[in-house]
């Protein structure tokens, strides 16, 4: 006779369910560290990493569900890639599953660039200035080729061009500040709503008929989304205003930084001019160092945001410096993103049906290639460009990574040893 196992006690479920939950979390993050040490290529490159492991591979969501996420992370200000990789490990093992995947992927890198800025301070300039220049003109490249790639994305027709080249002109003719760039990207929204409705219904037509996403495995409670948005705000408001009455020191760092993550549009490259603006106009860090450490960025796996952790690192006449300095820096620029997803997520498929809305998106993305295009120029052309020798090396760079494929580090580090070889 068949014994029947007795039911399972409810604190037995609960210990089973605890235990399903800590493997998931465990999962999750070693998922993820192996990404964040392996994907290079920038944001674009890394939305494919992810869909290739967590839809094709280990199947923790389908094709709608994932398109959904990535279109919800595209419409938000922030590094899209790592605001992917959160909500992935939000919908598998909860906040801690969001907390583990964006560990995995981002501290790989923002180790790595922390180590990058010790080894500057540590080594003679005469010794690290020319390989230094090098990353400057590797980085003259890599940012050609995000315009290039964004405006053939972001800005495929005359108007957002026109837009676009609009947004450059005023961008590098008014003096450099996060609040400029803060109120082009809401012009930029602002033209899309009067503008562009009619490319935002031609693309609804065209994706009417593609199947509806999966519902998530985990829904954020309306209570703390409602919670998320408003903290949110209250930050957005209040630091720039409590910063009037205090000058220095850590909180100083953390209100630039949040602010950088919360109006950084498209992520990746684009927030390259915030944080020249951010950090170098005000003296914290030079241009020199700047842009070396934006070429390192080029060179290690993971997100551009990490670059956030180097700066905290280097600064030598700022508010923080050090370990410190690089935690608060890099926490600060990713807080934004982790309280828009949690305010967001649970209305999205609402908002995304908005027609406002998406051609307001379409304004701030073209908005957000001008941005990038005045940026080519000033800091990054500007600070990397000396002399016919430093144009030729550029256009190889060009060649190598446009026309050759070339990963990105093997074209940082080329240059780097080019320009370091022949200073000798």
């Amino acid at each position: 006779m068949r014994r029947i196992a007795p039911a399972a006690s409810p604190r037995t479920a609960g210990r089973r369910s605890a235990s399903s939950e800590a493997r998931n979390i465990r999962d999750v993050f070693f998922a993820f560290l192996r990404l964040g040490l392996t994907s290079f290529g920038g944001p674009v490159a890394h939305i494919g990493y992810f869909r290739d492991e967590f839809v094709g591979r280990r199947r923790w969501l389908d094709e709608e569900r994932y398109a959904s996420i990535v279109a919800l992370c595209q419409f938000l200000p922030g590094p899209a890639s790592s605001q992917v990789g959160i909500t992935i490990g939000y919908e598998r093992a909860g906040a801690l599953g969001a907390i583990a995947a964006w560990c995995g992927f981002t501290l790989p890198s923002a180790i790595a660039l922390v180590a990058f800025a010790y080894g500057l301070e540590t080594l003679a300039p005469e010794r690290t200035g020319a390989w230094i220049h090098g990353l400057l003109v590797a980085a003259v490249a890599v940012v050609a080729l995000a315009v290039a790639s964004m405006a053939a994305t972001l800005a495929p027709d005359l108007r957002r061009r026109t837009l676009a080249i609009g947004v450059a002109c005023v961008a590098l003719l008014a003096p450099p500040s996060g609040y400029v760039q803060l109120a082009l990207v809401v012009a930029g929204a602002l033209a899309g709503a009067l503008f562009f409705g009619d490319l935002q219904r031609a693309a609804a037509a065209r994706t009417q008929d593609a199947p509806l996403p999966e519902e998530p495995v985990r829904r954020i409670d309306t209570r703390v989304a409602l919670a998320s948005g408003v903290v949110f705000a209250i930050l957005v408001v209040g630091l720039p205003i409590a910063e009037r009455f205090v000058h220095d020191g850590p909180f100083v760092a953390f209100a630039r930084f949040f602010e950088v993550g919360a109006f950084v549009f498209g992520g990746g490259h684009v927030v390259l001019p915030l944080l020249q603006a951010q950090v170098v106009t005000p003296g914290w860090v030079s241009d020199a160092h700047f842009l070396a450490g934006y070429g390192a960025a080029q060179a290690v796996p993971g997100p551009l945001f990490s670059f956030a952790a180097y700066l905290g690192a280097a600064m030598q006449h700022g508010p923080v410096s050090g370990i410190g300095g690089a935690a608060i820096c890099l926490v600060a620029i990713f807080s934004p993103s982790f309280l828009l997803l949690a305010a967001v997520l649970p209305f999205w498929d609402r908002i995304r049906r908005n027609a406002a809305a998406g051609a307001a998106l379409l304004g701030v993305n073209a908005a957000v290639v001008g941005l990038l295009l005045a940026a080519l120029y000033s800091p990054v052309w500007v600070t990397a460009v000396r002399s016919s020798s430093d144009v030729a090396l550029v256009l190889a760079a060009l060649l190598a990574l446009g026309v050759w494929r070339a990963p990105p580090w093997t074209v940082v580090l080329g240059c780097a040893l080019v320009t370091g070889t022949f200073a000798r």
